[in-house]
């Protein structure tokens, strides 16, 4: 806001934009807040280019943004017209209009931020916190702060349900509920593995295409995320597919039916959830690096590489009080020779194995990077 005349601040449905503004305003900054799903918020818009003028030195901000993208042109003219940093604050589920508009119309005028559900190094450790907790309920913030297991699993499965059948479609994807939830649970099934597309559109009926083309509206709507492998001008013979994770843990056991943490321990995708939760925290954290995984068809893999700023970190999961590593993973750190190689657990021990890796949690990998 320092920078820029407009932030928008991109996010899935419930992950705490409104309520990150309005504290904001509660904390002292001149705002205005117009939720566009208020009808009488949305009819102070009739005239715009009046209304932004009698505000102009107070900070706009405005949500639900998609839902009116005719206005991304009357916003460039004024900010033209009065260039002042932080004048405006868009809100925005993710959608192709806001993208295409915010990207066209207001190119160099604006700032974007993609805000996650809860962070693990965003959540208070003093006061009572329990890491399986986090990791079974997920990161949305009516799930995480519900009461009981039994209630966060009731607000993850309506969740779920109006994402799919109202708020998707909204977004003017052409796709039925019923092919959603079953694509969405098919991906849960497969989490952290590599994507195969011709497969899932066997199950579904659908050509490898379209299922390309729906997996790319999971990710703007911050459902998915994909991590793509590692390239390098080497002989190796690497995978050329992408992994795939839900990116909310919450949501990935609410797919798979799992009703508490003890149900998550017996089910066979105990350790990929735990690495869908280190992938997500570290690639939200992390600004302006590039992630990739690395495996090659001999076996050779690691599980998620960063690199930044000239620096290389390999990064390995286990769902493990004690870790143990493969050959493979071996014989992929001496090939890659990353600057710091991190084997990451659901403790929080911290020590050093051999060649320099080290074993820590993820709270400490956090810290660290």
């Amino acid at each position: 806001m320092e920078i820029f005349p407009a932030v928008v601040v991109l996010g899935s449905r419930q992950c705490g934009k409104s309520t990150l503004v309005r504290m904001m305003a509660e904390g002292g900054m001149d705002m205005l807040y117009l939720d566009l799903q208020n009808r009488r918020d949305l009819a102070r818009l009739e005239e715009p280019e009046l209304f932004f003028r009698a505000n102009e030195e107070k900070t706009i901000c405005l949500d639900e943004i998609q839902l009116i993208p005719n206005l991304f042109a009357t916003l460039r003219s004024e900010i033209d017209r009065k260039r002042r940093p932080g004048r405006f604050i868009l809100l925005g589920s993710a959608s192709r209009e806001l993208i295409q508009h915010t990207s066209e119309t207001l190119a160099g005028r604006i700032g974007m931020i993609d805000l996650t559900p809860f962070l693990l190094c965003e959540i208070n450790k003093e006061d009572g916190f329990d890491l399986n907790r986090y990791w079974f309920r997920g990161g949305y913030p009516d799930s995480y702060m519900s009461i009981d297991d039994e209630s966060s699993v009731f607000w993850r499965e309506n969740f779920i349900r109006t994402y799919v059948e109202r708020d998707i479609p909204s977004f003017g994807y052409q796709i039925t509920s019923r092919q959603m939830v079953r694509l969405l649970t098919m991906c849960a099934h497969v989490q952290g593995q590599l994507l195969n597309a011709s497969k899932l559109g066997d199950s579904l009926d659908v050509t490898h295409q379209t299922i390309k083309r729906y997996l790319d509206i999971l990710e703007q709507t911050y459902l998915l995320r994909t991590v793509p492998p590692y390239y390098a001008n080497v002989k190796k013979r690497l995978v050329k597919s992408p992994k795939i994770y839900l990116r909310d843990s919450g949501i990935l056991h609410q797919l798979l039916g799992l009703d508490d943490f003890n149900a998550l321990l017996g089910h066979p995708v105990f350790g990929a959830s735990w690495e869908g939760v280190v992938v997500e925290n570290v690639c939200s954290i992390v600004n302006g690096a590039d992630f990739s995984f690395y495996r090659s068809a001999t076996g050779e893999e690691i599980d998620l590489i960063v690199q930044h700023k000239g620096r290389m970190t390999a990064i390995e999961c286990k769902a493990s009080a004690a870790p143990q590593l493969s050959a493979g993973f071996w014989k992929a750190l001496g090939f890659l020779n990353p600057d710091a190689t991190f084997v990451v657990t659901p403790f929080s021990d911290h020590y050093s194995l051999k060649n320099g890796v080290q074993v820590c949690g993820l709270t400490e990998l956090l810290e660290l990077l």
